[in-house]
This record gives C-alpha cells, structure tokens and sequence, in this order.
C-alpha cells in the first residue's frame, strides 16, 4: 500500500475524464466524488477502469453533461428505474449515482432508497476500505474523505464495516460473501467482530439469490490462493449451506485406531496446487469437487482401513444435481468438471505400477483433448507427506506423459478410432441398429486401444469376421 496525500490524489485524478466529470458537476453546481473500489485501489496500486462516481443531487444529471462534453467519442446508458447512468468512453466505464440512505426488509435484499447526503452514501457502503471517497469539484478535487479510518484498515489488511456488522449483514446478506472474497482477493483478515457477526447471520444467505452468490464463488476461485476464501467460507457456517456436499468432507473419524486424512482439506490444496499451474476456472471447480463423493463411498475394513471404492464415479453423478441447485452452467463446463472428476483416478492408478502402452492409450481415448488438464488435476492431488512415495507417483506421471506425447505426435484420434465403423458393420452383416452392433464396435475399439492389432481394415476385418461368427452373425 502506498501513502497519498491529497495532492498526490489530485495529481492521479488529472486525467481528461476525471476534469471532464468535475467540469460537468461543477456546471451544474452538485457536489461529485469518485468513490469505492477505484479508490481503494489507488492506494493499493491495482488497476481499475470501472469507476464510480457519487452525485450528491442527480447523478443522472452529471452524466447527460459529461456526455455532452464527449461528444460522440462516448456512450451513455441511462437507467432511470434505478436513478444511475453509465458513461463509456475509451475503454473506461463511469457509473453515476446520486447520494442515497437505505433501508431494508427482513424479507429481501433490496433497499428502499431515498436521496441522501454523501454520509449517508458512505454509511451504507459494505466495508469500511470501500467507503472512501475523493471530492472532484474543482476547488477540493483530490480532497480524500475517510470518515471510518479505510485507510488505517487497508495499512493494517483488515476488512470491516463501517456501521454494525449484524445489520449489515442482516439488511444484504450478499455481504457475507463479499467480505470473504474482498480478504482472499487482497489478502486481508477479516475483523474478528465483522466474522462474528457472519458467523450468527449466515442464514440470511438463503434469501440470496444462486446466481449472485456463484458470482462471487467464481471471484474467490479465480485468486492466486482460492483456498483462503473455501476455509473462512467453512469456518464462518456459510459453506454448509451454499456447497454441503464439500462442507461434509471436514471429518476425520477413526476405527480401530486408524483414521483417514481430512478430505476438505486435502481437496483445498488440491485446488491450490491447480491454481499455481493453470488459470482455468472449470478446471479449478473440478479440482473443489474431485473428491466430492468420497462422504458416500466411506467405508471402514478391519485389515486395510478407510476406503473410498468409486469416488469417482459417484462424484461424476453427484456434479449435474450440485450445479442445477447451485445455478453454475448446465453446458459443456458441467459436462468438463464431471469428466474431470470421473477420471481423476486413472492417471494415478496407472502411474501406481507399471505404465503400459495399453493403459494410456485408453486413457487418451477416454480424456481426449482435456488429457493436458487432467494430468495436471492428477499431478496436483499428490499431496501425499511421504516424500518416497510422493517421488514414485511423479516420475511414473513423466514415464506417462512421454507416452501420451508419443501417441498425439501420431494423430491419436486416428489411431484410436476403428477404421471400420457402425454402418458398415450393419452393411456387412445386413443388420439394422441393434445391441448386436454395438457390441462389435466395442471389440474393433478394444482391440485397437489394447495394440493388439494395427488399426487397418485387414487385421481389424479378420477380427471382426472371427468374432461375427461366434455371435452367429456370419
């Protein structure tokens, strides 16, 4: 965080559109500030373009001058339903709002609103590094105001309220998940009282709506280190009701003496490790939820202890069900993290023995073109403290690599696929579609994925003559 004074604030402020803005204001003689996020992140040095811009009067108002002053160079959108306005204008957006107070309903997240002055703006700001505010009339622009100590907070990497934390986390309970998102984001604890209060509020969650709270999951998946955002999103209680299935991995039992690892835990550096090698955002939800199955495949034995048979496979049928409720995508992104999921086991059962031509060549039928991220994922859930074994898996992922190498050098969607396919089958045999069929197709592929034969139509229509005869097809 860098130190500002005002002039210092009124030197980075001397932009065209920030003096265009205050030209505007100031001709229509209503106070205007620059305010939340894009100031907070001067101080931090991040950038921004989207800037908001408080109005005490009509915001609207100071848009419509702006946009006069731009001329055709700039886009305005009005939404009068709401009293804001949205000027573009070179790659910058600059939403304008007039100065409200708020009040809320038990019942719902939406505020009833009523012009206000810019305290009352700045008391119905979430957190108190938000509530930060930068005068743009002409004879106090750059002049910071901070009424709640923001700046003290960002130098200390708290996040906090301005006011009561219970009411307001009460009045818009998105809140909550926004506080956890802005500490992972920028790397802040939160106060102990604001965590409090999430902690005794987390039932409000359930007024807000799915889309909303994915939002902000997908901007704590995204972080450098997500895992921050998951473990305060289970302490504080709103993970059991936002994810339980994850939530319900935070166990460890024993039997017998033996216990197993802690699988929420392990899944969180799971996923970290994925986040250190790729930005990939359904990548890094298949990684949250690779092991998501493992709460109903327990199982305890006498001799070997803790298993956990079919996770996967279970874990492949429970994502469709989680993102329907959760309101994440139903499209090809369900359909990758699900894949993802289901094949997460076989690159390390393969690299657990000896790695086989066959055994690879079949996993490169089944991930097809994800099989760089499904490594990856798998190479990422080695998180194993015995350093020996730990070092075994690794060098037997390279031994797989190289193959899976080999075989895309040598157009693997031909080698892999039989050169002699369904209609032809059919044709030959005089069969219309039929299990009969399907069940010869599955024989050519699993005698070319097991190299037991090159995939050309002599070796592959020999086959398939010997096994057509034993079915008493020919």
């Amino acid at each position: 965080m860098r130190n500002l004074t005002d002039a210092d604030l009124a030197r980075l402020l001397d932009q065209d559109i920030f003096r265009r803005i205050s030209e505007a204001a100031d001709s229509l003689h209503l106070e205007c500030y620059v305010v939340g996020g894009y100031v907070r992140d001067l101080f931090l040095e991040r950038p921004s373009n989207d800037i908001d811009v408080v109005v005490v009067g009509s915001g609207i108002e100071v848009a419509d001058a702006l946009k006069k002053t731009l001329g055709g160079r700039a886009h305005i959108s009005v939404f009068r339903n709401f009293g804001t306005a949205q000027v573009k204008y070179k790659g910058t957006e600059v939403e304008f709002i007039g100065a409200r107070k708020e009040s809320y309903s038990h019942d719902s997240r939406k505020p009833h609103v009523e012009d206000g002055t810019l305290e009352d703006d700045q008391n119905r700001r979430d957190f108190t590094i938000n509530a930060l505010a930068i005068c743009l009339n002409a004879d106090r622009f750059g002049q910071l105001i901070d009424p709640f100590d923001g700046l003290m907070d960002m130098e200390d990497g708290i996040i906090r309220t301005p006011l009561n934390p219970d009411i307001t986390f009460s009045d818009d309970p998105l809140r909550m998940m926004r506080c956890i998102r802005f500490a992972t984001q920028l790397n802040f604890f939160i106060e102990d009282e604001t965590f409090e209060a999430i902690e005794r509020n987390v039932e409000r969650i359930k007024i807000v709506s799915g889309e909303r709270i994915v939002d902000e999951l997908n901007k704590i998946m995204s972080v450098r280190t997500p895992s921050k955002g998951l473990a305060d999103l289970q302490r504080s209680g709103l993970l059991p009701l936002i994810i339980p299935e994850l939530s319900a991995l935070d166990i460890v039992e024993k039997k017998n003496g033996k216990g197993h690892k802690n699988n929420f835990y392990h899944t969180l550096e799971v996923l970290d490790n994925v986040a250190r090698n790729s930005n990939n955002l359904w990548l890094r939800w298949a990684a949250l939820f690779h092991d998501i199955g493992k709460t109903k495949t327990k199982r305890f034995d006498p001799i070997v202890g803790w298993t956990f048979h079919n996770h996967n496979f279970i874990g492949a049928r429970m994502i469709p069900t989680i993102f329907r409720r959760m309101k994440l995508p139903l499209d090809g992104k369900m359909k990758y993290v699900q894949k993802m999921v289901d094949l997460h086991m076989r690159p390390i059962v393969i690299a657990d023995d000896v790695v086989t031509d066959s055994a690879v060549r079949r996993l490169l039928n089944d991930a097809g073109d994800d099989i760089d991220d499904l490594m990856l994922l798998c190479e990422a859930d080695i998180t194993s403290k015995n350093q020996v074994r730990k070092q075994h898996f690794l060098e037997n992922f390279q031994t797989v690599r190289t193959k899976l190498k080999e075989l895309k050098e040598k157009d693997y969607k031909r080698l892999l696929q039989p050169c002699i396919n369904g209609n032809e089958i059919m044709e030959m045999f005089h069969l219309q579609p039929c299990s009969e069929v399907g069940v010869l197709k599955q024989y050519l592929k699993e005698a070319v994925l097991d190299n037991k034969v090159p995939n050309e139509r002599e070796p592959l229509m020999n086959l398939l003559l010997i096994k057509a005869k034993e079915m008493g097809l020919a």
